[in-house]
């Protein structure tokens, strides 16, 4: 058996053979929950792999791979009629440079944007009709240019944001020179701001169809949320408690099957779920959910 440490990509996960406890079935409840969806968890929870699947599945380049990728799996059994229909464009925003002063993070930002522009259109160049111009100062004039092109095709963007709030929260947490550089981000005019107003509205009908958002906590979106509004949070609603994370019989299923591969006697077996029991146990996210079994922190 291989356990996939670290590895946060869909793709690799499933056509290695790792270990991969099937979260595809909430593919059809996400897909109806609407088009602009925030998930928190904690840290190092697999929210990141929850998004690749969502890539993998969506991805019009990827249509040619659904067997290969999700036909042993259960939305493989019964697809949506949305598989590969998006062209898709990923934010991480762990990424971002969260040192420095506030001119410094915007361009951090832009930086990060146009990069991930510029892997859109190596990605899709075969697929668009129109050059998308690339402007190093301004990375929403970039993704509109992107957006652009989509808008001569017949498919849409889905949108990936991850760890939307991980540099803002660094900011929060260590102030320079005792300058409020978190409230110049996140107010009146500050780039955090600015982008997802663009968000929102690009998503009227120009191109930007859907948009999936990570992150650990509410703050930031609540900071900005004059600015983007449209945001759905599901992180507690009961349906989706254990969309990442794993189950004890998840769990003791895995333990016994090391156990037989490594040979080792039932005592062992017992005694490493008992000890994972007690230091990754416990966690139950959603409102009315006290009767859901506990998750295990993966």
């Amino acid at each position: 058996m291989k356990f996939p440490y670290g590895i946060a990509d869909f793709y690799s996960l499933i056509t290695e053979n790792y270990f991969y406890v099937d979260r595809t079935g909430y593919i059809v409840p996400l897909e109806e929950a609407g088009k602009h969806l925030l998930f928190l968890r904690p840290r190092r929870f697999g929210k990141s792999l929850v998004l690749s699947m969502l890539e993998n599945y969506y991805d019009v380049a990827k249509a040619d791979e659904f067997q290969r990728i999700f036909g042993h799996l259960k939305i493989g059994q019964t697809p949506t009629e949305k598989h590969n229909r998006y062209f898709i464009m990923r934010w991480d925003f762990s990424m971002i440079e969260s040192q420095g002063d506030t001119n410094a993070i915007r361009q951090s930002l832009h930086n990060h944007i146009n990069g991930c522009v510029q892997s859109f259109i190596t990605c899709y160049r075969e697929r668009l009709p129109q050059k998308i111009d690339v402007n190093p100062n301004d990375a929403l004039l970039s993704f509109r240019s992107a957006l652009d092109a989509v808008n001569q095709t017949p498919h849409k963007l889905y949108l990936f944001i991850d760890e939307y709030d991980n540099f803002a929260n660094e900011v929060l947490a260590a102030q320079l020179q005792g300058q409020d550089r978190y409230a110049t981000l996140v107010h009146g005019e500050g780039i955090l701001k600015t982008i997802f107003k663009a968000i929102k509205a690009l998503s009227g009908g120009q191109g930007l169809d859907k948009v999936f958002i990570t992150g650990v906590s509410p703050v930031v979106m609540s900071d900005i949320s004059s600015g983007y509004n449209v945001a759905k949070d599901i992180s507690l609603r009961r349906q989706y408690h254990d969309l990442c994370g794993f189950h004890e019989h998840e769990i003791a299923e895995a333990l016994a099957q090391i156990g037989l591969e490594c040979d080792l006697p039932e005592a062992k077996v017992q005694e490493a779920l008992a000890m994972m029991r007690t230091f990754y146990n416990g966690y139950r996210f959603g409102y009315g959910s006290n009767d859901s079994p506990l998750v295990y922190n993966p």
